[in-house]
């Protein structure tokens, strides 16, 4: 059976000649969506192989054409394989990332994102990586600067031509891993600061949601460290609470009476009258999910009570008309209001309420309300 013109341009891929190369990338690149995205995955996936050469190249518009294909093609598990098995590829994608004048980073970043999905990315902790800017990268490990980047590269604040948005994607895999949990929750060397309380600013973003999604589901994530939550929430440091509460709070709140306001954290005791709730309900149940799983331990539900928690619950419940909104409102009170003179199985939370967290994974199977974390990013 003769050859299709697609599988004959396919095979210049791997041409003696570069601008053959660039060509055949140039003419592929609106193939790697539908039915005819096939042709990448002939002579034992040597397209896949020859895409991550590309990527590497010079040229930053063959770079692009190799990176777009590729990430659009990371939703097979055998391609994602091929490429998050490679440790010297996962280290060149953080280097793009890393990479203040490259015009590719956000597409390395995407990159990351869907290979993370993988449980070679876990070596992302591992890794080292020889960065330009000295200013702004305080530490040589790969993580650190990947959090420092998204943190301080907001709205092309460090490149131009890259927001670092979908890092938080990033993020929220690696913290389904143990090695990614416990390093959201430590304190770090090189600058003193737990990871997570980086993050937790854009949890009120709400011109960005693909920075509150993944940042809410990192949370969450790194709260199944349930040793770590006094820390988190002691509010002389990470004071973490805040964070979880404003998102789900609004100024027209109006039934709380005034011990409960009272009670509340500082930051929501006088909140503007233009405050309002998250308008996505889904990043509502995240948080809400955080706060369940802050409810591990007695000593921590004493503390939620004591912060006007459940009045806060309580209004939501009220006013926001959302199946999934209700049933976590329905969970957390009955946590906050249970009997504490009956002693129970802490384990409840995680395993049916949220999902059973394992060594090597967070959540096997998520609630509905998490469809967006395992979701591929694809480049239209």
């Amino acid at each position: 059976m003769a050859k299709s013109e697609l599988e004959e341009l396919a095979e210049f891929l791997h041409h003696e000649q570069a601008p053959i190369r660039a060509v055949a990338l140039e003419n592929l690149v609106g193939f790697c969506q539908g039915p005819h995205s096939k042709v990448f995955y002939q002579d034992n996936y040597r397209p896949i192989k020859d895409l991550k050469i590309l990527a590497l190249s010079k040229g930053n518009t063959i770079i692009q054409n190799a990176l777009t294909i590729l990430v659009n093609l990371s939703g097979d598990e055998a391609v994602r394989d091929i490429l998050a098995s490679d440790d010297g590829f996962l280290k060149n994608m953080i280097r793009i990332v890393l990479d203040l004048e490259n015009r590719n980073a956000d597409l390395a970043a995407i990159m990351l994102t869907n290979i993370a999905k993988h449980d070679n990315a876990k070596k992302i902790f591992e890794f080292e990586i020889e960065t330009k800017n000295s200013e702004v990268f305080k530490s040589k490990r790969a993580i650190d600067c990947l959090v420092d980047v998204f943190v301080k590269g907001m709205d092309n604040a460090l490149n131009k031509s890259a927001n670092f948005d979908y890092l938080a994607y990033l993020f929220a895999d690696l913290s389904r891993f143990i090695e990614g949990r416990k390093y959201f929750v430590t304190k770090q060397d090189y600058d003193g600061v737990v990871p997570i309380t980086k993050l937790v600013v854009f949890t009120e973003k709400y011109d960005n949601k693909t920075r509150r999604e993944g940042v809410a589901s990192t949370i969450k994530n790194a709260l199944f460290e349930v040793e770590a939550h006094l820390d988190l929430l002691d509010e002389s440091d990470a004071n973490l609470l805040p964070y979880l509460l404003l998102p789900i709070a609004t100024s027209k709140d109006a039934e709380l009476d005034e011990e409960e306001l009272f009670d509340l954290p500082d930051e929501l005791q006088l909140l503007p009258e233009d405050k309002v709730r998250d308008p996505n309900p889904e990043i509502i149940c995240v948080h809400l999910e955080s706060l369940l799983l802050l409810c591990t331990t007695r000593q921590v539900r004493d503390y939620l009570r004591s912060k006007s928690v459940y009045p806060l619950v309580r209004e939501l419940h009220k006013n926001v008309e959302h199946e999934a909104v209700q049933d976590m409102c329905d969970k957390l009170v009955q946590m906050l209001k249970r009997d504490e003179g009956v002693e129970q199985v802490e384990e409840i939370i995680t395993k049916e309420a949220i999902g059973d967290a394992s060594d090597d994974e967070v959540m096997k199977e998520e609630d509905d309300s998490d469809e967006d974390d395992d979701a591929l990013v694809e480049v239209l």
